[in-house]
């Protein structure tokens, strides 16, 4: 029987052995890791020092227990160097390793731009448990002041977990407001004026151009020149699909490593899954998405055939200051937004032709509208006819 070989013991990897397993109980699963593969909620990253969690303490299981429960072969801190697709082979730190069907869950990497003086290199990002525990380790007590260079959805994240910690937080970007890419002005600047309630000094429209250590932390120089002085940075630009490797392996890569909806590369023995994935042209770096292209997945590695199907899945934006939930409409669709604000929060639903409502913003006491309005909307990727 041919093995399944995963890269990859985020989500992904680890939410498709299991699907695998409930199917197929002696089918052979073989997961290789550049880490120590425990098993942890990376989204509570963001939210764990509010809620007193240590890198250690956000672990739920370790590789080895992982292995047992899944009945899996895991080699940890195995680094994947080069895919032989002609021979169906793959090399690793450990050796060669076979396979029938090779899944890529290889997740995505910090974006880090570039930034002058002698102390760029210590800026911090957080993208793993280990990045985790060093951001613990180098975090002065309450109520340091920390820097946050990208005012988009992890950093807001981020932010508002330092702030209810006690800490001094300024969150710098190039944006007109938070989290602007996936928010109405109306909402961003709803959020901005509760973090700002807060304790949140804001300096958007400008980036970081320069890091300095001094001798009681370290001084940034914005674009606008001015500058301030803080004790830690963090670097919260965004994450970019990890596809060096496919892309070395000749497979097709656009934002991430293009898929159709079995989750098949370009290679028809090679898939993607998670966020290195690019699947019938949607790259989505959420959870349900996830849990959706596993299921799908696992039935067709294991001989049905099945195409993932996406339902609507709205975004839970971790800001308890102003709770924020989003269900993005699809880019190419037709329509309007309509929006509504009160002091409790903001209403932003978005209507296509005939009035559908294809997408919607809710923020503040409206998040209580997350089901009924979800209930409304179109599936994100519907069903093959």
């Amino acid at each position: 029987m041919d093995e399944i070989l995963i890269v990859g013991s985020g989500l992904a990897g680890y939410s498709l052995s299991r699907e695998i397993r409930a199917i197929d109980a002696e089918i052979p699963l073989h997961l290789i890791t550049t880490d120590r593969g425990d098993f942890y909620s990376k989204p509570m990253l963001s939210n764990g020092l509010q809620k007193n969690k240590t890198a250690e303490t956000l672990i739920n299981a370790s590789a080895t227990e992982m292995a047992e429960k899944n009945g899996l072969t895991i080699d940890t801190e195995c680094r994947v160097s080069k895919i032989v697709s002609t021979e169906k082979k793959l090399i690793s730190k450990k050796g060669e390793h076979e396979y029938g069907s090779l899944v890529l869950a290889v997740g995505a990497h910090p974006i880090l731009p570039v930034m002058r003086g002698d102390a760029a290199d210590q800026r911090i990002t957080i993208n793993s448990l280990y990045d985790y525990a060093l951001f613990r380790q180098r975090l002065p007590a309450p109520p340091a002041h920390i820097a946050i260079i990208g005012p988009g959805l992890i950093g807001c994240e981020f932010a508002n977990d330092l702030l209810s910690a006690g800490y001094q937080v300024t969150l710098i970007g190039p944006d007109p407001h938070p989290i602007s890419t996936l928010l109405p002005e109306v909402t961003g600047k709803a959020l901005q004026r509760a973090m700002q309630d807060a304790g949140a000094d804001w300096r958007l429209l400008q980036t970081a151009a320069i890091m300095e250590e001094t001798d009681k932390g370290y001084r940034l120089t914005l674009t606008d020149a001015t500058t301030l002085s803080c004790d830690l940075v963090l670097s919260a630009v965004g994450l970019r699909p990890e596809t060096t490797l496919a892309a070395a392996s000749g497979l097709d890569v656009a934002r991430g490593v293009v898929t159709n909806r079995l989750l098949q590369s370009s290679d028809k023995s090679i898939f993607a899954l998670g966020d290195c994935a690019e699947v019938a042209g949607l790259n989505l770096p959420f959870v349900m998405p996830i849990m959706h292209a596993a299921r799908a997945l696992a039935k067709t590695l294991t001989g049905q055939p099945t195409e993932v199907v996406y339902p609507a899945m709205p975004v839970i934006i971790k800001t308890p200051l102003h709770p924020i939930v989003i269900a993005a409409p699809d880019p190419k669709a037709e329509g309007i937004w309509q929006t509504e604000q009160t002091n409790e929060g903001t209403r932003c639903l978005y209507h296509g032709v005939g009035d559908d409502l294809l997408g919607f913003v809710i923020s503040g006491r409206f998040v209580e509208e997350k089901q009924a309005l979800s209930q409304r909307l179109p599936p994100l990727l519907p069903a093959s006819i």
